[in-house]
């Protein structure tokens, strides 16, 4: 089988969609799969993927993005593929995955994070002098606003959700592979070296609650509502929590809230980290009280790693939490005696020794193998109809 995938990056270090994309090659190179790669990255050839470096050259990052979409649409027409797989928009596309879910939701979403209705508006005005963001919203509407466009795989049920509601899809276009992540294989040894490394590293007591965010994108993902949940619980006599936020998203600004907050001696930003999973070995709770995550990856890699997991409905790897099973669902990420009241129930250990132990049942659910293999019967059943 011949496929051409349409990846604008693969570079882990941008975010959860390209590592999940990353992954997900290695998977499909494992099932002998010939390989096309288009993308503005540089991963290494491999005999059976063949990689296509395509220059979005222009003097903006905007421009850098449509030019790159044009040429891919180009290139590919000019060849011959089994298979069409677009993660970035591609108008050749057979199937069409968007990892971060739709354009227009991500556009509700940011607009949705804004306390006042007077910003909201403000926001939404400011959005038409957005270029990058009205080509991908244009992109979208050709690929899901057709009749005879491609099938669209959805990560979540969250993402189906999106598809039905801003653009109608019908059933018959939509394919749900709920998204994946690679097994956590650490043995119980290193973990145990990682925990001990990371406390030490930020003066944290094996008997004090680690609470672990990762994010990026800091304000989408509800860092400030945690800082204020955390602030308010620090004030109520929690004194044994600890938390740290690792991402690129750590500036002055933040800096800035922690300090107005007294979260001096209890927060700490520790910056980005390829050492994500060492950090998930260290912790007791990871929260992410996002305000839009069409399948967080590091929700997935809490409960591969065993480590109780609080984020919220509109996070789509909510969908493989039991609540109160392996973690907890926030019905809002600004409810702030919501989070706090999960938090301390996890404050007992063997609350958490309990949750831990239920995360093994999800494992093949939230696998990138299982991930893979859903997506190759996709593949298969384009093919049978071509």
């Amino acid at each position: 089988m011949k496929v051409a995938l349409v990846s604008e990056w693969l570079d882990g270090w941008r975010g959860g969609a390209e590592t999940s994309t990353s992954q997900f090659v290695d998977h499909l190179l494992a099932m002998g799969v010939e390989l096309h790669v288009f993308t503005r990255s540089r991963p290494s050839p491999t005999p059976q993927m063949h990689v296509h470096t395509v220059s979005g050259a222009s003097m903006s990052r905007t421009r850098q993005s449509v030019t790159f979409a044009h040429r891919v649409d180009r290139m590919i027409r000019e060849n011959s593929f089994d298979i069409v797989h677009a993660i970035s928009p591609c108008l050749s596309a057979d199937i069409y995955q968007p990892r971060g879910g739709t354009i227009a939701e991500t556009i509700e979403r940011n607009i949705a994070l804004r306390n006042h209705a007077t910003t909201r508006s403000i926001k939404r005005y400011l959005n038409h002098f957005n270029f990058k963001q009205r080509f991908n919203l244009a992109m979208e509407r050709k690929l899901l606003g057709s009749e005879t466009g491609p099938i669209v795989v959805a990560i979540s049920d969250y993402v189906v959700d999106q598809l039905k509601r801003h653009y109608e899809l019908p059933d018959r276009r939509i394919r749900l592979v709920f998204n994946g992540v690679n097994p956590d294989q650490t043995p119980v040894e290193d973990r145990a070296r990682a925990r001990q490394a990371i406390r030490s590293d930020y003066g944290i007591g094996d008997d004090q609650l680690l609470v672990l965010l990762v994010a990026h994108n800091f304000r989408l993902k509800g860092v400030h509502r945690w800082m204020e949940t955390l602030a308010q619980m620090v004030q109520n006599g929690a004194s044994d929590i600890r938390s740290l936020v690792v991402g690129k998203g750590d500036s002055a600004r933040w800096h800035r809230l922690a300090a107005r907050l007294h979260l001096g001696d209890v927060l700490r930003f520790t910056g980005p980290s390829e050492r994500v999973t060492h950090f998930l070995h260290a912790s007791d709770v990871l929260v992410h009280p996002t305000y839009y995550d069409p399948c967080s990856r590091v929700v997935l890699e809490a409960i591969m790693s065993e480590l109780p997991v609080i984020t919220t409905k509109w996070d789509g790897a909510g969908e493989a939490i039991e609540h109160g099973e392996c973690g907890f669902l926030l019905q809002e990420p600004v409810n702030r005696d919501e989070l706090a009241g999960y938090i301390n129930t996890l404050r007992t250990r063997s609350i958490r020794e309990s949750m831990s132990a239920k995360c093994e049942s999800r494992w093949e659910q939230i696998s990138m193998s299982r991930h893979t293999r859903e997506l190759a019967k996709v593949y298969e059943e384009l093919l049978a109809r071509k």
